[in-house]
């Protein structure tokens, strides 16, 4: 009996002994940085960065990126169509909101972790509470004038009041100021393009047309967004309809995933990829001018 108790307690001030070695053996891998997963990527992903670096570093930098473009470009005074080619990011663009819809595919983004950027009319900003904030903070927002007007059609100081107007209310709301602007239709001409600049904002088309505002189908939405994005696509998509939140969750997002794309904001690709000077002023051609 003497002797079983023996090995038994041996057995426990072994079986201690070794749980204090692998005890401190974690805790020095914890000091010197060796994890047995690997730490979660950042969903900024900005380049050139430590890899210890802060979610808020990284945030400043990016930031930082973004405006940097955006000042050079706003100078050159001419369309944005699509990013860099050089990664495999694609920008989704949704137009006429906020609206019924705008929560709900604010959800499926956040789900997804995906980015998007948000231009919004101007008379619908009083109804809207913290919408434009919500949108902001999942990629961006963007000026789509007070009332939706066809630009070319106004007198300048009429076309100066659909822009500025927006822009200082859209500040307002989203908390932030407003750097992106996209003409209803994608109509604009040279004193559009003056008028955005003087604003000091960069004026944002797309490569890729979903069609919704057409009418189509989900499906259709989506096979036309699968088929035609390409690294650096810009996206049109309106967030005001129903078969484009549908196409959204089950189609468009998955196949962007599945094909290896990431879904980014206007602001992130420029900040990651943005385009050459001479795809800008080849203008939509320039988007196009390397097949992928």
């Amino acid at each position: 009996m003497k002797r079983v108790l023996k090995i038994l307690i041996l057995t426990l001030v072994a079986a201690g002994a070794t749980a204090v070695i692998v005890l401190e053996a974690q805790r020095a891998a914890t000091r010197s940085g060796h994890r047995e997963q690997p730490p979660s990527v950042n969903v900024w992903r900005v380049p050139r960065q430590e890899p210890g670096a802060s979610p808020s570093v990284r945030a400043r930098v990016y930031r930082s990126n973004s405006q940097a473009e955006i000042r050079t470009l706003v100078q050159l005074g001419l369309p944005l169509y699509c990013g860099g080619d050089r990664r495999r990011d694609v920008a989704l663009t949704f137009d006429d909101g906020p609206g019924p819809y705008t929560p709900l595919a604010l959800r499926i983004l956040r789900h997804d972790r995906a980015r998007a950027t948000f231009f919004l009319v101007g008379r619908n900003l009083s109804a809207a509470g913290r919408l434009p904030r919500a949108e902001r903070a999942l990629g961006a927002v963007g000026d789509h004038t007070w009332t939706h007007a066809f630009l070319p059609g106004l007198p300048l100081r009429a076309m100066d009041a659909q822009l500025a107007e927006t822009q200082t209310a859209l500040a307002h709301s989203s908390g932030a100021p407003v750097q992106l602007f996209r003409p209803p239709y994608g109509a604009h001409t040279t004193a559009v393009d003056a008028e955005a600049r003087r604003l000091g904002m960069l004026e944002v088309l797309w490569s890729v047309d979903s069609r919704d505002w057409a009418g189509a189908s989900w499906h259709r939405i989506a096979d036309t967004v699968e088929r035609d994005a390409r690294p650096g696509s810009i996206v049109l998509l309106h967030e005001n309809h129903g078969q484009t939140i549908r196409a959204l969750k089950f189609a468009i997002l998955p196949a962007l995933r599945r094909r290896g794309f990431t879904p980014v904001s206007v602001t992130q690709l420029l900040a990651l990829d943005p385009p050459t000077r001479t795809q800008i002023r080849q203008g939509l051609k320039g988007c196009f001018s390397r097949d992928s």
